[in-house]
């Protein structure tokens, strides 16, 4: 009878990611926040190659879809058209799935891409939405 424990176990396998799939997602914050740390403006003017935030930013509609900046900097930061003095914030958020570009002063490149992808259909996208945040809160 050592196959009930296996059943038992697949069965909650199964379970588990049914739910995963089909659940609506209900994020506790709907904030992706970015900081841009004290001292990237001395960094980058000493030379040294400064990749504080990632040269693309994906956002989901009714999940994560504004874009939190926080300029903890000495010096103001621009973002876009809005000029982050040092400690303070910005909030962007997005209504329309789409990829937006933006001139970001905190890139070496100058350029900031967001993509803001459709809300996650419930089944194997909601799943697999489910799953890379799981991973990213892991790493």
């Amino acid at each position: 009878m050592k196959l009930r424990p296996l059943a038992l176990t697949l069965t909650l396998l199964l379970a588990a990611l049914a739910w995963a799939a089909l659940a609506p997602l209900a994020p506790a914050r709907r904030d992706e926040l970015f900081e841009i740390p004290k001292g990237t403006w001395a960094r980058r003017m000493a030379g040294d190659q400064v990749e504080i935030l990632p040269e693309r930013i994906h956002l989901t509609l009714g999940a994560n879809d504004v874009l939190l900046l926080r300029n903890l900097d000495e010096v103001p930061q621009v973002f876009g058209p809005a000029l982050i003095m040092p400690g303070q914030s910005f909030r962007l958020p997005f209504e329309v799935a789409s990829s937006y570009s933006f001139a970001c002063t905190a890139h070496a490149s100058g350029q900031l891409s967001v993509i803001v992808a459709p809300h996650p259909a419930p089944g194997w996208e909601t799943l697999n939405w489910r799953l890379r945040a799981w991973i990213k809160q892991l790493s």
